[in-house]
């Protein structure tokens, strides 16, 4: 089957800033595409292009097999490619279901006397984040009482019960704790399961490799290739990202630093 969405030879220039270059990869219906980079390695500016922000300087993105070109972001929400931010775009203030809704709010009666369907907005709301597999006891809470993996809960939910096939997910994990972290990563087996075609951004390789079907490592801003999971260590892995020359450089400049250390004393 045609891939859900593909990039051939993205690359991206910001004047004489070669931000991307020559990045390649695919994600197909039910499959958790991780893509791996440390600062700098150009996961950003991505996702970005992923989202509509940005158009690719150079390269193709395709949507099942069919060139595109994103003319904002709404057009690549309106085709169906979710992203959902660090800062999850929530109301902190607002509630729960207002948050889920924000921006198409269903409607009922007619003419001046349209109102928002406030008992489909709640059930809806506590229907779809039970099915993330969080409990809302009042669709009317504000987000703000939730925790961070309630929150990323909520943005999912939101994204898939809105016709996402694309979830774009940036650094979902970054900022929770273990227990918190691990209500994410179950959040994304879930939306795997419902044949969404995940593409998890992260820097951290603990967190991909128990959801990841397949890896893309980027490193300043080039693509160092994609493995399936089985075909790569989260040894080689790290060692790709962080470029294993200078960590060998960085071992041997601290055991001269400690050798030099133990001469003065």
């Amino acid at each position: 089957m045609a891939p859900l969405m593909e990039l051939r030879d993205v690359s991206k220039y910001f004047g004489t800033v070669i931000a991307l270059n020559g990045v390649s990869f695919a994600v197909q219906a039910g499959e958790v595409h991780c893509l791996l980079g440390d600062n700098g390695a150009g996961k950003s500016t991505l996702i970005k292009i992923l989202s509509g922000v940005h158009g690719p300087t150079e390269g193709e993105i395709r949507l099942q097999d069919q060139p595109v070109q994103f003319a904002s972001p709404r057009d690549a929400l309106d085709r169906g490619i979710a992203t959902v931010y660090q800062d999850l775009a929530t109301v902190p203030l607002m509630s729960v279901a207002r948050n889920f809704f924000a921006g198409r709010e269903p409607l009922v009666g007619w003419g001046p006397f349209k109102r928002m369907d406030w008992p489909m907005i709640e059930r809806v709301t506590r229907e779809e984040m039970g099915r993330m597999g969080i409990d809302i006891r009042d669709p009317g809470q504000p987000v703000g009482t939730l925790s961070g993996g309630e929150r990323q809960s909520l943005a999912i939910a939101r994204a898939v019960y809105f016709g996402a096939k694309v979830l774009i997910l940036d650094e979902p994990t970054s900022a929770l704790g273990v227990h918190q972290a691990a209500v994410v990563l179950r959040l994304i087996v879930k939306a795997r399961a419902r044949g969404l075609g995940v593409i998890f951004i992260t820097h951290n390789v603990h967190h991909a490799f128990p959801v990841a079907d397949t890896i893309t490592l980027l490193n300043r801003g080039r693509s160092l290739g994609t493995f399936a999971k089985g075909e790569i260590s989260r040894e080689r892995v790290l060692e790709m990202m962080a470029g294993g020359k200078e960590l060998v450089d960085l071992e041997a400049e601290l055991a001269a630093m400690g050798r030099a250390s133990s001469t003065l004393q």
